[in-house]
């Protein structure tokens, strides 16, 4: 029996027959029918131990967490909300942030987080999409959400919220909530049309602990995490959040950080794991802050492909096996990774513990090992989108479809080739974007690149290289045929960019993902 009042999100969840087969195939997948998430990240540690820390110095114990949440959670409750409501959260990495949502789900609602970045009309989609009942927002983060429609829900911002925890008491009875009672909608970055809301359970936000965080991560009570993704992305929840809160561990919270204040941020708070994108890494080796990352004991990199030159520069120079993993929203976090003696680098891994992975053809068939197709996914999470009919898309005969292309060799390890829509199709060849994009961050001219198809009349599709420069060399002629020459040599002749343009920076979503349909777009 849901433990849900409002039960909006039930009612709107998929049909069940469009629903992914879940597997549980682990004995820490087995969890009792009644489960709260926040309870079981926060209640069964030493209240002494640290939980929240940041750059500043401020440190929260778990025992001054649980009291904090817990004045939240009667706030929330003397506020009018009940099981079951929306509440959307706004505002960068903070402690009060993670405070906020982990009452949220507490008091048996529903968080909603997004990222601080948004601007009116995306926060009025997501607020109408979510129905929320409130919104709770850092003052600093205010005036977009102050403009936006969100259906008459009222905005409490936190210096509000602390003046009514200063009279709240400080014991709350967390609701009894459903293992299958939604505690998130996690929005996809809806980086082409609307975005989708992906609804987990308070069981998912568990099965990813026990799955990519226990087996591959493997997290220690006295490891300091820290990273750059935003919570509202679900690799910073899982990375800053539910990872170290499941083991004990404390984790410092940025609210924003270039690579190289990452890095010193890193050495100073003698962290110990770290989350962010490859992106950030290579700026971290190149700005010749290698020392700095000695001290990690795991390094994961997700949100975008990982090129093997990254990989074995940071090993090169740290010592470091970068810890690759591919996830989706609608999965809730990583399904695909290896660690340690495990990495083959240039490969993303094999399926993570408690998941199986396949590739499939068009028409949802295994193909033979070696062979390009889409990566089918099932296990302990999957995909629920909140009443939308691209579920049938994302979902087919009960395995999840990420979008991707990769291929799968004998040894069951899975290289990633490119976005499913990314593949170039140029005079009949088939040509992955990121293979080429591999090759061209090799160059000491490359910092970073991005390398789409674009319409040609005669090929179809040309392929086309966006490149921010590294150094202060000139973005001319005679470089772009050095990069093609370039290209040439380490790839078949045919994937070369017949076009190149050189850029100061390449378009990003709110999450850091590249967004290679504006690319594409601009042609």
């Amino acid at each position: 029996m849901t433990a849900h009042l409002d039960t909006f999100c039930r009612d709107h969840l998929p049909p069940i027959e469009s629903w992914p087969e879940f597997v549980f195939d682990l004995p820490e997948l087995h969890y009792p029918d009644r489960l709260n998430a926040a309870v079981e990240l926060l209640d069964p540690h030493d209240a002494d131990r640290p939980c929240l820390l940041t750059p500043a110095g401020e440190r929260w114990t778990y025992g001054e967490v649980r009291e904090r949440v817990a004045r939240i959670a009667n706030v929330l409750t003397d506020l009018g909300i009940v099981p079951g409501n929306r509440v959307l959260l706004r505002g960068p990495n903070t402690p009060q942030l993670v405070a906020c949502w982990l009452a949220v789900l507490r008091a048996g609602a529903v968080a909603v987080s997004t990222m601080p970045l948004l601007r009116a009309g995306e926060l009025s989609t997501i607020a109408g999409i979510g129905r929320i009942s409130l919104a709770v927002c850092d003052d600093r983060f205010v005036a977009d959400l102050a403009e936006a429609d969100l259906g008459g829900a009222p905005i409490v911002t936190f210096d509000e919220l602390d003046q009514h925890c200063r009279t709240a008491s400080a014991t709350f009875a967390a609701v009894d909530t459903a293992a299958d009672d939604v505690a998130l909608l996690a929005f996809t970055s809806g980086t082409t049309g609307r975005p989708k809301a992906t609804m987990h359970f308070h069981r998912d936000l568990l099965a990813v602990t026990d799955t990519f965080s226990r087996h591959v991560v493997k997290p220690r009570a006295d490891d300091v995490f820290t990273g750059t993704p935003p919570i509202a992305f679900t690799f910073g929840l899982g990375g800053l959040v539910l990872f170290p809160l499941r083991v004990g561990a404390s984790t410092l919270l940025i609210e924003k950080a270039s690579p190289e204040e990452l890095a010193d941020a890193i050495d100073a708070h003698r962290v110990s794991v770290c989350f962010t994108a490859p992106t950030a890494y290579r700026a971290m080796l190149r700005s010749g802050r290698a020392a700095s990352l000695r001290g990690l004991r795991r390094a994961v990199s997700a949100g975008e492909h990982l090129p093997e030159a990254t990989w074995r520069a940071c090993y090169e120079e740290t010592g470091l096996r970068l810890i690759d993993g591919i996830g989706s929203t609608e999965m809730l976090h990583v399904f695909v990774s290896a660690a340690d003696e495990d990495i083959v680098p240039g490969a993303t891994g094999r399926a993570v513990p408690g998941y199986q992975a396949r590739i499939v053809d068009e028409e949802g068939q295994p193909v033979p090992p070696g062979t390009p197709g889409r990566l089918a996914v099932k296990g302990p999470t999957g995909c629920r989108y909140l009443a939308d009919p691209r579920q049938a898309g994302y979902v087919r005969d009960g395995w999840n479809l990420t979008g991707d292309t990769f291929v799968q060799d004998e040894r069951g390890y899975f290289r990633y080739q490119a976005r499913s829509d990314d593949m170039i199709v140029s005079s009949g060849y088939n040509i992955a974007g990121p293979e080429v994009e591999e090759v061209l961050v090799t160059h000491a001219a490359v910092a970073e690149c991005c390398v789409v198809g674009v319409p040609d009349t005669e090929r179809g599709q040309l392929v086309k290289a966006f490149v921010v420069l590294a150094d202060e060399r000139a973005g001319d002629t005679e470089l772009v045929v050095e990069l093609q020459a370039f290209v040439k040599r380490n790839l078949a002749p045919y994937k070369y960019p017949r076009a190149v343009e050189f850029v100061v920076s390449l378009p990003r979503s709110t999450t850091g993902k590249l967004q290679r349909h504006v690319l594409r777009e601009r042609g």
